[in-house]
């Protein structure tokens, strides 16, 4: 069972995927945390972001400067889409080689992808259901105010650059609601599991 999770920015995605694992024994993959491996000196994508983008992005121990790299590509559309056209398709390859693996290991196994572009980047290929974390908005503005220190302006042109509501809803055949408390999420995460737990 492949689940996908996806959702705006300040839903809660994170604690939804602690629940899985810790609740499910799920394996949870991330794909944030997958490309950051992947752009390590030696790894796929290093080199052909420092191919791309050129060597003044690098530390002197040879290391990618994320956060350089983070303002020149958001500065340059162009230059996001290019990045974005280098890193994603290795993280989606890569999760597909993961999937290989840990099925081999328990083909009963619940493997759980959380990506940012889940959507966008066809992630139904690979996955079995993709759920859509929400929260109302309110929730997820007091949520990134005092957790991420975040501006409302700030927070507010991340939003508008995520998908909507509607979006998200019309793209995902399940929706979680995490806005209360983790007991009423749990709660929904054993009912929409009970039908894949043997």
């Amino acid at each position: 069972m492949v689940i996908g999770i996806t959702g705006g920015i300040g839903a809660g995605k994170s604690t939804v995927l602690a629940l899985m694992e810790q609740e499910f024994g799920a394996s949870v993959l991330i794909a944030d945390e997958i490309a950051r491996q992947l752009m390590e000196p030696g790894r796929s994508c290093y080199e052909r972001i420092v191919e791309e983008f050129g060597e003044g992005l690098l530390f002197p121990d040879g290391s990618l400067d994320r956060a350089m790299l983070s303002e020149v590509v958001f500065a340059d559309p162009a230059k996001l889409k290019k990045l974005n056209g280098i890193i994603h398709p290795m993280v989606k390859e890569y999760i597909r080689g993961e999937i290989s693996c840990l099925s081999l290991e328990d083909p009963l196994r619940i493997i759980v992808i959380e990506a940012a572009l889940l959507i966008e980047d066809h992630y139904d290929e690979i996955c079995d259901e993709i759920w859509y974390i929400y929260a109302e908005e309110p929730v997820r503005r007091e949520r990134l105010k005092r957790k991420r220190r975040y501006s409302d302006e700030k927070i507010s042109a991340i939003m508008s650059n995520q998908l909507s509501d509607e979006e998200f809803r019309a793209n995902c055949q399940r929706v979680i609601d995490n806005s209360r408390s983790t007991e009423e999420t749990l709660l929904q995460l054993k009912k929409a599991m009970e039908f894949y737990i043997i």
